[in-house]
């Protein structure tokens, strides 16, 4: 007896539609006989349990191939660390057993149920009569046009009810009763935003499957991982890369390397052995699958630990603002080992972050050789120069700052040409300096760390370059606004800001002297510019 019909809803959203073209035949997993197939072309349905028992005549799907290739990559990705095929492909479907398929139509035709984004049964995916599920492209959104990412976080959340999966949503502290989101909108901004594919992912880049509380109470959690690979008669896939440092670690060959893996579990990491028969560079770009810049779409957050021969960590490497890794340092000759797994974020946990991933890279010399950064502290002002040794052109250089070695943030951004820096910081801690430095192709070094006392006490409220040449650099203890004149007393630029240092573009004036006047508060302070 089929277990009782529990039906499921995703979200309103928002809508538009055009003219369907060809759907490309695309498969994630071929090998595999669990299929979910994502049905664009229109489809007769004719089932006891949807349109009061009526046939449904759908329309194919008004997206065009590019739209339709990033639904499927999307979704694709979302059960990417599954043994289950994600197709657009019929024949792929028909030739699985009935009781290991579940097809999601993908059709603007909704007005037989109003009102949502889409629906579909919950563990429909094994009853063995073809009941399918379905994503209204009318609806995603609502007013249009069709938004590809919205339709395939709509085809992942309704595919997840098929495969026993529950609403998850969120609730406030001390309140297990009543949600404070039916469906979790996650939460973070940029590329490391993150929110569960069965709450409302569509407004998140870092979207995957979770362990937290479902609408029936905070305490009534759902290990969305365990469900799908116990319930539906498939499980994760074969390990591609196994964890093991020794001879048999997969070698990288850098003649022409490109390697494609999966992180699949959430205890899988993949190792890789590196062999330098002498000192080298090693640069290496560790991406996770995406469907376009910054890691969009992706849900693998990166992170890659380097070994030495004896298997002693040397170093982590794991962005904190970004999914994607990427390691340039110099070694000596030997073999060392990499491993790479899904780390977690200030978002999300280790738990969902799986996902496909690709290395590639050279080693050899690279433009960027040493980067050496010194300072002192003289009378409260910190005094910083630099070295740079590099064979090509730099083209940017920052100077961060921290007052902790995990929280590096922009100080300013100085001309290529720039050796040195001073300045009076309005802070009494001891601060931590370092150069991030870029070369005009796109390499990335970061000097050694400097630490220099701040007494947090400073003469002027205002300090001020005041013999420039394009900018005028301001370190201001408040936020404040401010008045540059020339010295007939015409007004030529005016402006606020916040506290810390920023710059006055005068590029676009004469050469000669000018009077900037600064406000804050109930404090005024002049000073005297000399534009060279």
């Amino acid at each position: 007896m089929k277990k009782p019909l529990t039906l499921y809803l995703s979200l309103i959203l928002m809508l538009f539609s055009f003219q369907a073209f060809s759907v490309p035949k695309l498969s994630s997993y071929p090998s595999s006989n669990y299929v979910v197939f994502l049905d664009f072309d229109g489809h007769y349905v004719v089932s006891s349990v949807w349109n009061g028992g009526n046939p449904l005549a759908c329309s194919a799907a008004p997206m065009t191939d590019l739209e339709i290739t990033e639904v499927f990559n999307r979704v694709s990705e979302d059960f990417r660390p599954f043994n289950v095929n994600v197709t657009t492909d019929s024949t792929k479907y028909l030739s699985a057993p009935i009781t290991q398929r579940i097809r999601i139509i993908v059709t603007p035709t909704s007005s037989w149920y109003p009102g949502v984004g889409g629906i579909s049964y919950l563990g429909s995916f094994t009853w063995g009569d073809d009941t399918p599920g379905f994503a209204f492209t009318d609806k995603l959104p609502v007013g249009g046009p069709i938004i590809p990412k919205m339709v395939a976080e709509c085809c992942s959340h309704e595919t997840g009810h098929t495969l026993n999966l529950s609403h998850q949503s969120k609730f406030a502290t001390g309140d297990c009763i009543n949600p404070l989101e039916y469906y979790n909108t996650g939460v973070g901004a940029g590329e490391i935003a993150w929110a569960p594919v069965m709450g409302n992912s569509y407004y998140r880049n870092m979207t995957g499957w979770n362990d937290g509380p479902t609408q029936y109470g905070c305490t009534s959690t759902q290990d969305n991982l365990s469900l799908i690979t116990t319930s539906n008669g498939f499980t994760y896939r074969a390990d591609d890369y196994t964890e093991t440092l020794n001879a048999s670690t997969y070698a990288l060959n850098f003649t022409n390397l490109n390697v494609s893996a999966v992180i699949s579990t959430t205890t899988d990491k993949d190792a890789f052995r590196i062999v330098f028969a002498q000192s080298a560079n090693l640069h290496l770009n560790i991406n996770p699958f995406s469907v376009a810049a910054n890691s969009e779409g992706a849900n693998l957050d990166v992170k890659v630990t380097l070994f030495n021969t004896a298997g002693t960590l040397i170093r982590t490497y794991d962005n904190a603002a970004a999914m994607s890794v990427s390691i340039d340092t110099a070694l000596s000759a030997g073999t060392y080992y990499m491993k790479v797994d899904g780390g977690g974020n200030s978002n999300t946990s280790e738990y969902g972050s799986l996902g496909s991933y690709s290395i590639t890279g050279f080693t050899g010399l690279l433009p960027i050789h040493d980067v050496s950064l010194k300072g002192n502290n003289d009378k409260n002002k910190h005094n910083l120069n630099w070295n740079i040794v590099a064979d090509e052109p730099i083209k940017n250089i920052v100077l961060e700052v921290a007052t902790d070695v995990n929280n590096f943030k922009p100080l300013l951004t100085v001309d290529a040409s720039a050796k040195n820096f001073s300045y009076q910081p309005y802070n009494s801690n001891t601060l931590l300096y370092r150069l991030k430095v870029t070369s005009v192709l796109n390499q990335v070094v970061y000097s050694n760390t400097v630490a220099l006392r701040a007494s947090g006490k400073a003469e002027k409220a205002f300090n001020v370059s005041t013999l420039v040449q394009n900018d005028i650099t301001v370190n201001a203890s408040a936020n404040y606004q401010y008045r540059l004149s020339d010295m007939n007393g015409k007004i030529i630029n005016s402006g606020s800001a916040s506290k810390g240092i920023n710059k006055i573009n005068i590029s676009n004036q004469p050469g000669g002297l000018y009077i900037l006047s600064f406000f804050s508060n109930n404090e005024i302070q002049t000073e005297r510019i000399v534009k060279q």
